[in-house]
């Protein structure tokens, strides 16, 4: 059997030796740890919906009754113009 060393190791060997295991299972665990986050985030990520049309929102509320017909309706015309009701004041 060949040895690299001769039996004879000094001390930075030793500390040599030492930190590059420190830094190699540091390494791994690192990639470990990133590799479960991304995986645990990507399955348990909900999936974001678009927010819903203006209009959508505006008939979700008259539909729960919170606003009568008249504002309802006057506030779908505002909607449906280009705006330029709004800055006339």
């Amino acid at each position: 059997m060949m040895y690299w060393n001769h039996h004879d190791m000094s001390g930075w060997d030793w500390f040599a030796m030492s930190i590059g295991s420190v830094l190699l299972w540091a390494l791994l665990l690192t990639v470990a740890i990133l590799l479960i986050r991304n995986l645990s985030h990507t399955s348990q990520r909900p999936h974001t919906l678009a927010a819903p049309p203006p209009e959508q929102v505006l008939a979700d509320r008259f539909a729960r009754g919170e606003m009568d017909e008249e504002e309802y309706r006057n506030r779908l015309a505002v909607l449906r113009t280009d705006g330029s009701r709004l800055t006339e004041h």
